[in-house]
């Protein structure tokens, strides 16, 4: 189902040797992470990264780089480049998420056109429409769109289903949606519901699962076996037109999973077109490596001295504040006063800073639900422009832990008083990592346990902190030109 490499933080290779052992030999994967940084070389790159390896990974072609004009990408797609796609890679099943609905609801002919690009080329068109509903659900659909992986309950899925989407139920390391949504799984719904995981971290790979760990927490939910495996598999065969994968049948492919049983999903033996490439969790197949220039060295940082602070231009000022929620990608915003930000410990700085080179724009604003911090955590790990995010309150430590990633040619940090206390390297677009899935997960937990010891109190802070710059999910946003209000699609101020 759906899923994005990057957010993995590994290379191609090194998401196929994590990835196989758990039984997957087949993944549909929206690569608009690296586009976003590296355009349609970000494309050749993944392509050709996993040209080699003993699983297919069909990408669909990026819909929103960047995902809206309220921010600055490392690249621009437009229907001309989503045809030159199509055209270089043929194995594409269609046009990625299709994120700015907004867009889509305000008939703006640049995004009609990616759509109509699409279909011109008779490929499907994903979805991405959290919370759409009504006449505005209506008319996204009648727009071509076909899927929507953004549904928290049970209402809102039916309803798309009704209109004859179909919904990938989500349960990724950020936002989990499985709980809510498996009731809406009968007789009549099933054949166009499939899982996807959308954004899943290394270490919950490890130590839970991929799609094998969705298929046990949907048996223990209560639906049956053979459904949920359905629901893995010849369900988003069929919708992606992926001919011979899905099913074991004459004429398929010779992808078979040997599972302990149908409640654990334990991977014994995977063979890939027959050959066998997996036996109990060891990989058997070469998976060859694969490098290309031009995603290295995508950091090019502004001076920041002095950029850096956030101050009230009025005693009696109000600011908008990002509220993060725990396990969720939605935000809230709320209005406080500059009194009550003084006292709130909770309340942190946030800043977006232009890394592509393109305008050297610093963003400022206020979040609240990270925690008490003592220090700044910082990402080049940004959805979807992936510009370097920081969040902290204090000037010295974001400068600090801004120019750590850097030298690295992008990747995470956290930093308290005036020292580095955890990183991980991210070389490749700033996004992924060279290591495999064990050292991106070892790295990954000191980071984790550093931004505890620091005051955080999220239990997912690098996933939570990658969305806050999303311009397309709700709430309210900051991008590197400023916050913007999501429901409106409008920039909006700090203060007030």
């Amino acid at each position: 189902g759906h899923i994005h490499i990057e957010s993995s933080m590994l290379t191609p290779a090194r998401f196929a040797a994590a990835y196989l052992p758990r039984g997957v030999t087949a993944v549909v994967a929206d690569p608009h992470e690296i586009v976003n940084v590296a355009g349609l070389d970000g494309l050749r790159y993944m392509v050709n990264a996993s040209r080699e390896l003993p699983m297919d990974i069909f990408y669909m072609v990026p819909s929103c780089v960047p995902a809206t004009h309220m921010e600055t990408a490392g690249a621009a797609i437009g229907p001309e480049e989503i045809r030159e796609a199509f055209r270089i890679y043929p194995r594409s099943p269609g046009l990625a998420e299709m994120m700015n609905f907004p867009g889509v609801l305000l008939k703006l002919p640049e995004v009609l056109a990616r759509i109509e690009a699409a279909h011109r080329h008779n490929r499907l068109v994903d979805g991405h429409a959290p919370l759409l509903s009504g006449r505005d659900l209506n008319a996204y659909v009648s727009a071509g769109v076909l899927t929507d992986h953004e549904c928290t309950n049970a209402a809102e899925a039916l309803e798309k289903l009704r209109l004859g989407m179909r919904v990938i139920i989500r349960e990724g390391s950020a936002a989990k949606n499985l709980r809510a949504l498996l009731p809406i799984v009968n007789d009549g719904t099933y054949p166009n519901i499939f899982f996807g995981s959308d954004d899943r971290h290394p270490a919950d790979l490890l130590n839970e699962g991929g799609i094998d760990e969705i298929l046990r927490k949907a048996v223990a939910g209560g639906l049956d076996p053979v459904r949920a495996v359905q629901m893995a598999t010849i369900n988003p065969a069929r919708h992606y037109k992926l001919r011979g994968l899905g099913a074991i049948a004459p004429g398929y492919q010779a992808d078979l999973v040997v599972v302990n049983n149908l409640t654990e999903f334990r991977a014994e033996m995977v063979f890939k077109r027959g050959e066998l490439v997996c036996r109990n969790g060891c990989v058997l197949a070469a998976l060859p490596g694969f490098a290309d220039e031009k995603v290295l060295n995508t950091v090019k940082l502004p001076e920041l001295k002095g950029r850096l602070g956030v101050e009230p231009p009025s005693p009696d000022a109000r600011a908008r504040v990002i509220e993060v929620l725990p396990d969720q990608i939605l935000t809230r915003s709320a209005v406080i006063p500059a009194g009550e930000i003084e006292k709130d410990r909770e309340i942190v700085r946030v800043a977006v800073i232009e890394r592509h080179g393109k305008n050297g724009n610093v963003a400022l604003g206020l979040a609240k639900g990270f925690g008490p911090l003592n220090g700044a955590l910082a990402s080049t790990v940004a959805h979807d422009s992936h510009n370097l995010i920081l969040v902290g309150n204090d000037e010295n430590d974001m400068e600090l832990a801004a120019r750590t990633v850097a030298r690295t040619g992008g990747g995470l940090a956290v930093v308290s008083g005036g020292r580095v206390l955890a990183s991980l390297a991210l070389p490749v677009a700033g996004l992924m990592s060279e290591l495999d899935a064990a050292g991106v997960a070892a790295q990954h937990e000191k980071l984790h346990r550093a931004a505890k010891e620091i005051g955080c109190t999220l239990p997912s802070p690098f996933m939570t902190i990658s969305f806050v710059a999303l311009p397309v999910i709700p709430e309210l946003r900051i991008t590197d030109l400023g916050l913007v209000d999501v429901g409106r699609f409008e920039l909006v101020s700090l203060w007030m």
